[in-house]
């Protein structure tokens, strides 16, 4: 269809990276309810040319869950009971001084597992969704139409899946180089140097109340089915966060924002 073919980068925000593909070390600290939909998610995303994710460490405690606390050059995925606060889930990226991302989590909102559990597909959308937009993508549609593509805001059982044209985006997205990589273990040569710039990529700080999650910030974008909200990081760059709000059709009085 013709929206699915028009560009959906989420503001072209990327990761910094000198080689192909990139190695995202990707955090799992979810519970088995989601283990099926996170590990599907990750498989469906390799892009031998552009991504090549793996879960390298896993924190399934409680008090974890709840922080998803964001880690410098890595994906931090978690699931908690975050809430009845109106929202499914969210991806948050944090962007250095040049507009590339230095890190990423993503939440899903456990206080929903009777949306979850009584739509078809959900879970796998919602979870394929967060990532993508750490990744760098926006939506395809955000007025329910279905593209079939979980990058899609519809309620169709088939867009739970990334489609062809999100790996057309993503390679368009990541077609070029930089002088740095903004990933864990980015500008390693083999004697372990980072290349990065001072205060980007590797060589960002990353003190202990930068690895902290941040505020929402303020919102620059209210719409039916999502929110964008935007904070400064006190470091020249900013936190941006995407939020996928639960359907007007299945809000339940009592556990709307």
């Amino acid at each position: 269809s013709i929206p699915a073919m028009a560009s959906h980068s989420w503001n072209d925000y990327h990761w910094a990276t000198t080689k192909h593909p990139i190695p995202l070390q990707v955090i799992d600290s979810v519970t088995d309810y989601w283990q099926d939909e996170l590990e599907l998610s990750l498989l469906e995303w390799y892009q031998p040319k552009v991504f090549d994710m793996s879960i390298t460490s896993t924190d399934e405690s409680g008090r974890t869950r709840k922080r998803c606390k964001a880690v410098s050059g890595k994906m931090h995925v978690c699931n908690a009971t975050y809430g009845n606060n109106g929202w499914l889930g969210l991806a948050s990226i944090n962007l250095d001084s040049s507009g590339h991302i230095t890190k990423g989590y993503t939440k899903m909102n456990d206080s929903y597992a009777w949306y979850f559990d009584g739509t078809p597909g959900e879970s796998n959308h919602v979870m394929c969704q967060e990532i993508g937009h750490v990744l760098g993508l926006g939506h395809t549609s955000e007025d329910g139409s279905s593209q079939k593509t979980c990058m899609d805001y519809s309620n169709d059982p088939q867009s739970d899946s990334p489609n062809d044209h999100d790996y057309v985006m993503l390679t368009a997205i990541y077609n070029h180089i930089e002088n740095y990589d903004s990933w864990a273990g980015g500008g390693d040569s083999g004697s372990g140097e980072c290349k990065a710039p001072p205060g980007k990529g590797c060589n960002k700080n990353s003190g202990a109340a930068s690895e902290s999650g941040p505020p929402l910030g303020i919102p620059v974008k209210m719409r039916r089915n999502h929110e964008v909200w935007v904070a400064a990081d006190g470091r020249g760059g900013y936190w941006i966060t995407h939020i996928r709000l639960v359907p007007e059709a299945f809000r339940k009085p009592g556990r709307n924002k």
